[in-house]
């Protein structure tokens, strides 16, 4: 690329809801000084219009759930100088990964009138588990500040300033009460990924962990606080098993207590 050219920046789409995508969308003031600064070369949520790679910055949306999903995520890292993984199907396998808990042909057959057309992996998996992954942007769906910040930095040649550290921190950064200590509610927090402004704790609510595992989670830990507050087995399963369910320390965590419910 020389100097008097735009990188291209493209935006790619496996088993997902487009949340993530929109989120980049939803930027809007702050997306008309991204496209001036590259060229959007592929984005189908945003325009028909396409232009040849290879790409300089790629955004991945989505996780991997049958072979040519498999197939395509090859291709797509063959023509990306730098990939980066947006959101929770992305990074976690999303929450079609609850199917990786169970046999999906009893899916299939309960849900299509001929199951014999479907053509589907055995687990949904996040995009690390094919291809090299450059960076993980966390979220049910992605921040859109951080998602910026992300584009910003690596267009730059620098490291993303993303938070390592868990929702605990946001809420003490806006004041928050926290809902176990005052009010003996279960909440993820203390395991989360920070990103999203710890949004359920500041309506009186536990953390849902939308953003995934933080780096270090100590879920063992947790899980005994939640049976101390009355939470049963089955209930931790679940709390564990939502957006992020194929996340390795969430993933092991809802085994243990599934299997002592």
């Amino acid at each position: 690329m020389t100097r008097t050219e735009k990188p291209k920046l493209a935006v790619w789409k496996f088993a997902s809801c487009d949340g993530c995508q929109l989120s980049l969308l939803d930027c809007e003031d702050e997306l008309l000084t991204v496209a001036d600064r590259v060229t959007i070369a592929y984005f189908p949520e945003a325009t028909r219009a396409v232009v040849e790679g290879p790409y300089d910055l790629s955004l991945v949306e989505g996780s991997i759930t049958t072979p040519h999903d498999a197939l395509r995520i090859q291709e797509v890292r063959r023509c990306s100088k730098i990939l980066v993984t947006i959101g929770a199907c992305a990074t976690a396998g999303g929450i079609q990964a609850l199917r990786n808990f169970r046999d999906v042909r009893k899916f299939t057959n309960l849900v299509y009138a001929r199951p014999d057309y479907i053509d589907t992996l055995e687990r949904s998996t996040p995009i690390a588990h094919h291809v090299k992954v450059d960076h993980e942007l966390r979220g049910c769906p992605v921040n859109k500040h951080q998602l910026l910040e992300v584009i910003s930095a690596l267009l730059a040649e620098r490291k993303p300033m993303t938070p390592p550290h868990s929702v605990c921190i946001e809420c003490k950064q806006r004041g928050s009460v926290c809902v176990t200590v005052a009010r003996g509610w279960p909440c993820l927090g203390p395991v989360t990924h920070a990103g999203c402004g710890a949004l359920c704790p500041s309506y009186d609510r536990g953390c849902f962990g939308c953003y995934g595992p933080m780096e270090t989670p100590n879920t063992e830990s947790l899980s005994r606080l939640w049976r101390y507050l009355g939470a049963g087995h089955r209930e931790i399963t679940h709390a564990f098993r939502s957006f992020n369910a194929a996340s390795e320390p969430f993933r092991e965590e809802s085994l243990i207590h599934e299997q002592r419910h």
